[in-house]
């Protein structure tokens, strides 16, 4: 299995849809990031990788709910944690109390 291939159907999973339309839309909208082998992803990264703003992003890392590393001064986030926190936050969420 392709080594870039894992986060991205964990995810298409998760979503509950087949990887490949979810890499579709991700070529719909542009969004196929740069270098597909990375593992240490930076927060900006991450980020972008689940659609959200960097603030949020570090406040889920000062949080813990990501998992990340620092290397000398950098921050890294690997890439499957990225995967994981979205699948844990997929199994919390309550859908059928939403109004």
């Amino acid at each position: 299995m392709p080594q870039n291939s894992l986060p991205l159907a964990q995810i298409a999973g998760v979503l509950g849809i087949p990887e490949s339309t979810l890499r579709a839309l991700m070529a719909e909208r542009g969004d196929e990031s740069g270098d597909p082998t990375l593992v240490g992803l930076t927060v900006e990264e991450a980020a972008r990788r689940l659609g959200i703003g960097r603030t949020k992003m570090y406040e889920y890392v000062r949080a813990g709910e990501i998992r990340s590393a620092k290397i000398g001064s950098l921050r890294r986030i690997p890439a499957e944690a990225v995967g994981e926190f979205l699948a844990r936050r997929y199994r919390t969420t309550d859908f059928g109390t939403a109004a």
